[in-house]
């Protein structure tokens, strides 16, 4: 058997607005951007030279998912960004005035700092330690 998560879907308000984070103050590439109607589209965006998994910007339709906007995971860390260079985008995310909900440590493992996206959402920032 083999499998593999091919994308996460990510509740938003706004198509636009949050394709314009993604890719503007994260730096991700707009993977896929289809109309399916005149409401709904399928929108990918990915981290730059990433391959596999992205996100799926989902635009809330209805109360219930309005609501979860920004907390889809009841105020956990939802997202994990893994980077090769921690240093470039730690002082990327302080740039471009992204929230810092705990600057960056060093652990064990690497270097991480917990950011919020546009809506609330918590994301890991990670460089791991070489074992």
């Amino acid at each position: 058997m083999k499998q593999k998560i091919a994308h996460i879907a990510l509740v938003v308000a706004d198509y636009d607005e949050a394709i314009a984070f993604y890719t503007q103050k994260l730096h991700f590439t707009l993977v896929e951007d289809t109309p399916l109607s005149a409401t709904k589209r399928w929108v990918l965006v990915a981290p730059q030279g990433a391959t596999g998994c992205c996100l799926l910007l989902a635009k809330a339709v209805g109360a219930e998912q309005v609501r979860h906007i920004g907390n889809q995971t009841g105020g956990r860390v939802f997202l994990f960004l893994h980077t090769d260079d921690f240093d470039r985008d730690y002082q990327n995310l302080l740039t471009q005035n992204i929230t810092i909900i705990r600057p960056a440590s060093t652990e064990a493992y690497g270097k991480v700092a917990v950011f919020a996206d546009l809506y609330g959402n918590l994301w890991d920032l990670v460089e791991r330690q070489s074992l």
